[in-house]
């Protein structure tokens, strides 16, 4: 990331957080911008995350709505029972 890039923003906080945020910078030796900038970016990372997992939910249900095509519990517990097991085994086939 350089300077270039970076622009200024402004976030409305209360005083309260504002102090716990000051509190925990100077902990860990860093400056409250710094741990700030660490939270977003940990967040938006995350929330990035959960919401790829949620798209790809609604992409399987909307195939399953469409074709029917499904492994049942019983079928993917033992396809995950002989991972664990450490066994390269291919997945479940789907059917109706």
């Amino acid at each position: 990331m350089t300077s270039a890039n970076v622009r200024p923003v402004a976030v409305k906080i209360d005083p309260d957080i504002k102090a716990r945020v000051k509190r925990l910078a100077d902990a860990r030796h860093r400056t409250p911008h710094w741990l700030m900038r660490e939270a977003i970016e940990q967040y938006v990372e995350r929330e990035e995350k959960r919401e790829a997992f949620r798209q790809d939910g609604i992409k399987a249900w909307e195939a399953y709505q469409r074709t029917g095509l499904h492994a049942t519990a019983d079928e993917a517990d033992a396809w995950l029972a002989q991972l664990e097991q450490g066994q390269d085994t291919e997945p479940p086939e789907c059917h109706v």
